[in-house]
């Protein structure tokens, strides 16, 4: 900008600055406030959405909590689960409300449904946890289904550490089934001693140890 020399000829620049600068200015400031304004609001929608889901999570596990669900309330539960997953389908209450229609399935005889959902929480691969006990779950429906050799593909495919000891025995099942009792004994031992170290129950696995005359032999080797 070349020197002023007066002050009119300042207050003249600045008005010409003004009248060819001042409508983008006040643009600008419109379109910053307004994106504060419009982040605001998408916080606030995403806290209503995340309460909304929690509270619709919460009504299923009422009504599918207790050990036996009343056949009478089993379509209502599904249809909460479908209400969850169709309108808050990334969140965590997604997959777990499609764990939870995976259990109610099984109840209903409906083990392709079951699978569906399980699926679909593998498939999401959003959290390794819940993924991993998805997979759980799946091999050991496709063991009820006579798939052993699926259960084990099924396992192999990841489920985590936190999660050890249950592979362990679902393994050490998938191998008895197949006439692998060597196998599926190691493995029972592995669940285990995994479980022992992890300070977690594991019920039944010594019994399956005992029904091929087997023991919990080598824990500590």
């Amino acid at each position: 900008m070349a020197e002023l020399r007066t002050e009119e000829e300042q207050v003249e620049a600045l008005k010409r600055w003004w009248k060819e600068n001042g409508l983008a200015l006040v643009a600008g400031v419109a379109i910053a406030a307004a994106g504060v304004i419009g982040w605001n609001a998408w916080q606030g929608y995403q806290e209503n959405q995340a309460t909304a889901a929690s509270m619709r999570y919460q009504q299923l596990i009422n009504l599918t909590g207790g050990e036996t669900l009343d056949e009478e309330r089993l379509p209502e539960a599904r249809a909460l689960v479908t209400e969850i997953v169709d309108e808050h389908g990334t969140t965590l209450y997604a997959d777990l409300a499609r764990l939870i229609d995976a259990r109610l399935a099984v109840t209903q005889g409906d083990n392709a449904t079951a699978r569906a959902s399980l699926e679909a929480v593998i498939d999401a691969g959003r959290r390794d946890y819940v993924t991993g006990l998805a997979r759980l779950r799946l091999a050991r429906l496709q063991l009820a289904d006579g798939d052993a050799e699926a259960a084990l593909a099924t396992l192999e495919a990841g489920v985590p550490e936190a999660l050890a000891a249950q592979r362990a025995e679902v393994r050490g099942d998938a191998h008895h089934a197949l006439g692998r009792d060597d196998k599926a004994g190691e493995a029972w031992r592995e669940a285990l001693e995994l479980a022992e170290a992890d300070d977690q129950p594991l019920y039944g696995v010594q019994l399956k140890l005992d029904n091929l005359g087997l023991d919990n032999q080598g824990l500590d080797s």
